[in-house]
């Protein structure tokens, strides 16, 4: 029997981080493995440059990944690729298109009720979240470290047969500070839309989703792939909704070692 894949009208995902070794591409695969989108949205931080500067680090499901995507621009799906503060190297690019996916700083989407939302990663609203270099830096080490534990805890969870949860997001919610900083930055994203004459934003950056209306304004953070595995869809009805697929997703073991699949390129 054939498959039958759930059908969006766009698709918003960011934080993916290939290269890095805490990004969850089997889960990705496997929420692509299972959705038709009109058009799909990179908002941002796909891959990790800062990561793969210091430690190169790319199995077979990143590379799994990254060819389904560009299959996915070649089969007709529009793909729209919004470059972030980790894979900031593809914003000199800006204007083209690469293998059939466009490269735009930032972008501008209008649901079928009429929102008109802007598609930014985010990382230009750090000015406004972060108290100074120090407390970035200490930010920056400390997330490090909870990735670290979140790393630990999936690989023990594993072995003993239970489903991912995120550790690093349990912490972080306890975190007085870090959820000030989370308020601090919608504020920053929302404001930044408004006065471009927008409904909403939709962002990343932050790894923390979120789907709720600020002000008047809708906030959309479509969340990441190293901690959350969250997706930002918009269903055929218009309607928005955060996906967590780790709730969703049944077996992985097809994305291990799977062989790796080149889309058919057309004669120059």
């Amino acid at each position: 029997m054939a498959r039958v894949s759930k059908q969006y009208n766009a698709v918003w995902l960011s934080d993916i981080h290939l290269g890095c070794k805490d990004c969850k591409a089997e889960f990705l695969l496997d929420f692509l493995d299972k959705v038709n989108a009109d058009v799909i949205y990179l908002v941002g931080d796909i891959v990790d440059f800062w990561a793969l500067e210091k430690r190169f680090h790319w199995p077979d499901s990143h590379n799994q990944l990254a060819y389904k995507l560009m299959d996915l621009a070649r089969s007709g799906c529009r793909i729209v690729y919004v470059p972030g503060n980790h894979d900031e190297k593809v914003r000199k690019y800006v204007g083209l298109t690469f293998s059939d996916i466009e490269i735009h700083r930032e972008f501008e989407h209008t649901t079928l009720e009429g929102k008109r939302l802007l598609i930014a990663h985010g990382d230009d609203f750090d000015a406004e979240v972060c108290l100074g270099k120090w407390h970035a830096l200490i930010g920056d080490v400390m997330y490090d470290f909870l990735l670290f534990l979140n790393r630990w805890c999936y690989w023990l969870r594993g072995k003993l047969g239970f489903g991912y949860w995120s550790l690093a997001g349990y912490i972080k919610s306890k975190v007085k500070g870090a959820n000030q900083a989370i308020e601090r930055y919608k504020k920053a994203a929302v404001d930044y839309a408004r006065e471009k004459g927008m409904d909403g934003i939709v962002c990343g950056h932050i790894h923390q989703p979120g789907l709720e209306e600020i002000d008047g304004m809708l906030y959309c953070n479509d969340g990441d792939w190293i901690e959350n595995c969250t997706v930002l869809v918009e269903n055929q009805d218009g309607s928005l909704e955060l996906l967590y697929w780790t709730e969703q997703v049944k077996s992985l073991s097809q994305y291990v070692n799977k062989p790796i699949l080149v889309p058919n390129r057309q004669a120059a």
